[in-house]
């Protein structure tokens, strides 16, 4: 098993600094050194680079060094070191520390004059048991961690469903509400998943708020219902001492066959992507229809305001392949649209010279029904003088573009403006 950690040397050090809370000792063998042990053992008496003789107080090579093995195999090591009546655990790391080969020691010290009889092996199982959860497990929820994931599941080839869960807006968490809240969540939502699975399931903290499912032997046709059931849970978890907040996530799950679990998470990490850009969704490859297909495709709606129909069918084709259209040829007409769909527009479109009622018209309704706070409007006018373009932004657009126009600009800065206030909407909704 290739484990393949790459690590900076930042990086490296601070985790040093939790390890040193668990082990003796903690010490990084660099590449060169090994290269020439795995070549002569006794190397290490003629170089004088190691002091493994003085802490072992041996007076020979090591027969069974593990560390030349890790390195050697690119792959974690463990043994057993006895001294006397004295036990130890020795674990060696094989790692790339800014792209450099190497092997990271550890060894902590087990037993207090143990003998290992019947009840010492016990003994000794229990320890190391306690010392394997400690390295493996994720000190905030209590569940794997990706240093378990990476040693012991990345390329398992057992039948599986896996999973990738993400929350949905939890950098507003913890904008909002602050890092502890934010540590609850996790927590939180750790919890509620576990309620979920099996024992023989696994569950991983895989990154920031991204968690890894690994379900053995899914039976396939049940993947999306465990799946909407833990989404259902996340969804009704209460949050301690922030009862009103609701957590939302979005899922991807796929059937892992012939193939390892790190080739599966791939393509379950982009269904989970699929399911972000709806939010609060679960997409399995099982699935009979994807989000992508436009009849269940929620797209976000966009009104084009303006009595040409030439300019309507350019901004149309522009936008339409990303954005359900709504045209709007007269002021009046926008205004009854804006009625019938109020905050299911999520952009307006507005040319300023119109017959009847124009653009500054349309702007004054809106403001006074309290539209224009929540619905953007980006003017697009052949108008370009100073006093128009004031008078715009003073009356509340967010944006204002001159005919003519470059399409990408124009798509560019509607997708900003449509991605603002649907995370403004969003924050609104977290804090109400």
């Amino acid at each position: 098993m290739n484990t393949n950690v790459k690590m900076t040397r930042q990086e490296v050090e601070e985790e040093i600094k939790v390890l040193e809370k668990i082990f003796d000792v903690v010490r990084i063998l660099d590449g060169e050194f090994l290269s020439k042990m795995q070549e002569n053992p006794c190397v290490r008496v003629q170089l004088g680079m190691c002091k493994c003789y003085e802490f072992w107080k041996k007076n020979k090579p090591c027969e069974n060094c593990i560390s030349v093995k890790a390195y050697t195999e690119k792959r974690q090591k463990t043994k057993l070191e006895f001294l006397d009546t004295d036990i130890y655990l020795v674990i060696s790391r094989y790692m790339e520390i800014d792209d450099e080969p190497c092997v990271m020691e550890l060894v902590r010290y087990l037993a207090d004059d143990t003998l290992i009889d019947m009840d010492g092996r016990d003994k000794l199982v229990g320890k190391l048991k306690g010392y394997q959860d400690k390295l493996y497990s994720d000190p905030l929820t209590g569940i794997y961690n990706r240093r378990y994931f990476e040693d012991e599941i990345r390329d398992m080839q057992n039948p599986a469903g896996v999973a990738m869960i993400d929350l949905d807006d939890f950098k507003l968490y913890n904008d909002i509400y602050g890092h502890d809240m934010g540590d609850r969540v996790l927590k939180t939502v750790a919890d509620a998943i576990n309620h979920c699975i099996r024992k023989t399931d696994k569950l991983v903290r895989y990154g920031g708020d991204e968690f890894l499912l690994i379900l053995p032997n899914m039976v396939r046709g049940t993947l999306r219902g465990k799946l909407l059931q833990i989404q259902e849970a996340i969804q009704n978890a209460k949050i301690p001492e922030c009862s009103r907040l609701r957590l939302t996530a979005s899922i991807g799950g796929v059937l892992s066959e012939n193939e390892t679990i790190d080739e599966a998470i791939a393509r379950a990490d982009h269904l989970m992507y699929k399911a972000k850009d709806y939010k609060a969704i679960v997409v399995t490859e099982c699935d009979k229809k994807m989000p992508d297909d436009e009849e269940t495709k929620n797209k976000p709606r966009i009104m084009i305001v303006d009595d040409s129909e030439f300019n309507r069918e350019i901004l149309s084709e522009i936008l339409q392949e990303d954005y359900e259209i709504v045209e709007a040829e007269s002021g009046r007409e926008a205004l009854h649209k804006l009625g019938e769909y109020g905050l299911g527009i999520s952009l307006v479109l507005l040319d300023i010279i119109m017959p009847e009622m124009d653009g500054f018209e349309v702007l004054k309704h809106m403001t006074e029904e309290d539209w224009i706070s929540n619905v953007p409007v980006i003017m697009i006018s052949s108008e370009d003088s100073e006093n128009y373009i004031r008078r715009a932004y003073e009356m509340g657009v967010t944006d204002y573009i001159n005919r003519p126009f470059d399409a990408n600009i124009v798509y560019q800065r509607v997708s900003n403006t449509v991605k603002l206030y649907a995370k403004q909407r969003r924050l609104m909704a977290l804090v109400t």
